[in-house]
């Protein structure tokens, strides 16, 4: 798919999450660049109510379980966030702000509303042994941290009612180190 025809393509999707009124809001690596410079992404992601899948007929949905769904729209990949699981909820109720992308103005997840759903997801993909995604999502979390120095503690706070306390502190662990990352990074290598 060329850059002009994805640009199309997703310019349509948005406009017809609008005229069907879908509360939606997008994650992953497309909204990462909302933040950050330079990621790469091969899908979009959204979060969305079960529910708005059954006014979305175009989108071809090729696989569900109970927090994601799987799709496509035209030539774009969709990774579909479903707010049955609580943590996608909030991140949708409570951390999301409108950005400007494709000319549009587009529900957003903010920076702590990414890191929320970095951090959770982050054990299952440790679990699972996906070294790539870890590397891929270790590295967004520590440009946000980098960037945008957001407070931890709260975050932390939020993700304690939705992992289990041993994934949470392992989380804490991952954190920890890449904050150390961080410090060596500003020191430098002298």
């Amino acid at each position: 798919m060329n850059a002009d025809s994805l640009l199309g393509t997703v310019t349509r999707l948005f406009r017809l999450l609008v005229e069907r009124r879908i509360d939606y809001v997008l994650v992953g690596g497309i909204a990462m660049l909302q933040y950050i410079e330079g990621r790469n992404t091969e899908d979009i992601d959204l979060i969305v109510a079960l529910p708005a899948l059954k006014k979305l007929p175009e989108i071809e949905i090729a696989s569900q379980d109970a927090d994601f769904a799987r799709g496509r729209f035209a030539e774009l990949q969709i990774v579909l966030l479903l707010t049955r699981n609580s943590l996608f909820e909030k991140v949708q109720r409570k951390y999301s702000q409108p950005r400007s992308f494709v000319e549009q103005d587009i529900p957003c997840a903010t920076v702590e509303g990414l890191l929320l759903l970095k951090l959770y997801a982050l054990p299952s993909l440790y679990r699972q042994g996906n070294f790539a995604r870890v590397n891929l999502y270790e590295g967004d979390i520590a440009a946000l941290l980098h960037d945008y120095r957001p407070a931890l503690v709260p975050l932390f706070d939020e993700l304690a009612h939705h992992l289990p306390e041993s994934d949470l502190r392992a989380v804490r662990e991952v954190v920890a180190d890449i904050e150390r990352r961080l410090a060596r990074f500003g020191k430098g290598l002298n």
